[in-house]
């Protein structure tokens, strides 16, 4: 799996005019999931996400995780991080997860998240042509491969 995690002041997500999912303060989550994924990798990725420490304190430090600033989680679908490029102009997906395999791990990963944070989580909708608007805190953005976990 691999997640594009975006410290946002606002996100939010359309899908045919309507808003499908927003957050105020929090992460925009950009997932994109793979063939050789599991449930493992999920739970991995799952705590990182809600424990990862990019909101600032007092000091202006960035020392604080989602839980401590109340934050929400927009969590939004995307094949295309698993994009190869090596040959040609055109991206291949090869390596990005069918939606029989995808969809089941994204659901699920809305369950944990919901689990870690107590909170629900803002979504997307699977495969839909989504309008994805957002104020990128900071910026703040981190990426995490859970083929890279050491």
């Amino acid at each position: 799996m691999r997640a594009v995690i975006q410290r946002v002041s606002q996100a939010s997500c359309i899908v045919e005019n309507k808003i499908t999912g927003a957050v105020a303060t929090g992460f925009l989550v950009l997932l994109g999931i793979e063939d050789a994924d599991t449930e493992d990798d999920l739970q991995w990725l799952a705590q990182k996400i809600t424990n990862l420490r990019v909101f600032g304190d007092e000091n202006g430090l960035m020392n604080k995780a989602l839980a401590d600033v109340n934050g929400g989680i927009l969590l939004i679908s995307q094949f295309t991080l698993f994009a190869q490029t090596k040959k040609g102009n055109r991206p291949s997906f090869i390596r990005a997860a069918r939606p029989e395999k995808a969809i089941p791990l994204y659901e699920k990963m809305i369950t944990v998240l919901e689990e870690l944070t107590g909170r629900k989580i803002a979504t997307g909708i699977f495969g839909a042509d989504m309008k994805i608007s957002l104020i990128n805190d900071g910026p703040v953005t981190i990426i995490i491969d859970t083929k890279n976990k050491e």
